[in-house]
């Protein structure tokens, strides 16, 4: 099947062996931007993913044992090819999942194309470790792929979020069956094109479109999978963990967050302002975002004025829009799951200061940013992940309450720091329950370190070393001093 989306030819069929395959079965996926029909996507389930695995288990051999700087060069042409199709992924992905057409063009397709230049630079480098010796023996490392892959990547930011689970996995000489999510399936397909015209061979690259509870379920629980690796929910992800668990299938989870976003009385308040404002980025729909803003009481007021300034000052509409600054939500269900959460604070007695409910200038799945304060730190809308554009504002007296406020949370994946005190920052930091701290400066990037989160926010880290060694079986071989045998001395022949 295809669909014209934005202009662009999209496959909406599987791609499984290097070929397309289609379902009996299909669903509808519809824009967010103004809930129209943009394509019907094969619906697989069971046979599909089987089918994916065993091509995935077929073509595996033969990728494994290709020389590492051949597999390095196919990433590179990968990472060529998304950026000679920037442009159509860019336009396709806005129309898909709703997130802003000038930061897909800018930011998240041109990062999408350096997943794949990243790692298979890195490839090189970690198998180019040295060896080291242990009392006259030398310790051989090596990386070893450990098979078929199972990656279930998010709707917020499908293509960089995929790649950043693909690259890795096809660096260390796997092979992959990827489900993008339901709601946002349309470049996992165009990635497979350009996978193919850069020359990866049949069947190392697989995707099957379908729904979680089908597809999603099939694909963690086949036995020909070696390695899973999800970014999404704590309840899905618990039921990954429960179905990997009879195969003791290794897991890597990133699960989000409810990141704190301390301000101190002696930060630069307008900085701290703007990157607060920030945190409304891509509908509020983003892992990492410190949703909950805590703020020094001798401070609150001046900082609370500056962001409602900065926050009354973007502009929600079109996507594609280049003057928008905050879009849609990306689907009815997750809509009203917002709304959800705004209504019952609301109900709590929680004081509205910003939003508090859907654009009705707008209509359709545009909801307004939201700050609410008094708002009990134990209530929910304090303590558990709305992915929305919904933030909390809590005041706190003194580095103690900040550290214990921000630290009383059953997430543990991000966190932002504004101080002018050097030393506070490392005291600060240093305490904090967090995958990331970002001090005075937010979403700052680098594939080089790790990414993950403690607690309910996930299992393992990603980037760098760490994606690479969790694709990998790591082996150690010991070779004895040159010279030596291995024969007892007195069995040797006269």
């Amino acid at each position: 099947m295809n669909a014209v989306v934005a202009g662009v030819s999209v496959d909406t069929d599987h791609w499984i062996g290097g070929r397309r395959a289609g379902s009996a079965a299909t669903f509808e996926d519809r824009s967010p931007i103004d809930g129209d029909v943009i394509a019907r996507i094969a619906r697989g389930g069971g046979p599909e993913v089987d089918a994916a695995v065993r091509a995935a288990e077929a073509a595996f051999p033969g990728w494994a044992a290709t020389a590492p700087d051949r597999r390095a060069q196919v990433l590179r042409d990968i990472a060529a090819g998304i950026e000679e199709r920037l442009e159509d992924l860019a336009v396709v992905e806005t129309a898909d999942n709703g997130a802003l057409l000038r930061s897909h063009r800018r930011g998240v397709m041109p990062r999408s194309a350096h997943n794949f230049r990243f790692f298979a630079d890195h490839l090189s480098e970690r198998l180019g470790e040295p060896d080291f010796d242990t009392r006259g023996h030398r310790n051989h490392l090596s990386w070893d792929p450990a098979g078929v892959c199972a990656l279930i990547s998010p709707w917020n930011a499908p293509l960089m979020l995929a790649t950043w689970k693909v690259a890795p996995a096809l660096a260390a000489g796997n092979t992959v069956v990827l489900k993008p999510s339901e709601w946002s399936p349309l470049t996992a397909s165009l990635l497979c094109d350009i996978a193919a015209d850069a020359g990866l061979p049949d069947g190392v690259l697989n995707v099957v479109q379908g729904i979680g509870t089908e597809a999603g379920a099939a694909l963690v629980a086949h036995p020909g999978v070696r390695r899973i690796s999800f970014t999404g929910s704590v309840p899905t992800a618990r039921s990954i963990a429960r179905t990997a668990a009879a195969n003791l299938t290794p897991l890597s989870l990133e699960l989000g967050g409810k990141s704190p976003f301390i301000v101190f009385a002696d930060a630069d308040l307008d900085l701290a302002a703007a990157h607060a404002v920030e945190q409304y980025d891509n509908a509020g729909q983003v892992c990492l975002s410190g949703t909950r803003l805590l703020v020094e009481e001798s401070v609150r007021d001046e900082f609370v004025a500056r962001f409602l300034d900065k926050a009354r000052s973007l502009r929600q509409g079109d996507p594609r829009d280049e003057a928008t600054d905050i879009g849609p939500s990306i689907h009815p269900d997750h809509f009203a799951r917002v709304d959800g959460f705004v209504q019952r604070a609301k109900r709590d007695g929680a004081t509205v200061l910003l939003g508090g409910g859907p654009n009705e200038d707008l209509g359709g799945l545009y909801y307004r940013p939201t700050l609410f304060t008094d708002v009990d730190p134990h209530s929910e809308i304090a303590t558990e992940e709305v992915f929305g554009p919904v933030l909390v504002l809590r005041p706190f007296t003194g580095e103690e309450e900040a550290v214990a406020a921000a630290n009383d949370s059953a997430f543990g994946l991000a966190a932002m720091v504004f101080t002018g005190d050097e030393d506070r920052a490392e005291r600060v930091t240093a305490r904090l329950v967090a995958g990331t701290v970002w001090v005075n400066c937010f979403f700052v990037r680098d594939l080089r370190a790790p990414f993950g989160g403690s607690r309910l926010s996930g299992i393992g880290r990603e980037g760098g070393r760490w994606s690479f060694d969790f694709y990998c079986d790591i082996k150690n071989t010991v070779f004895a001093p040159e010279g030596w045998t291995g024969r007892s001395p007195s069995k040797e022949a006269p």
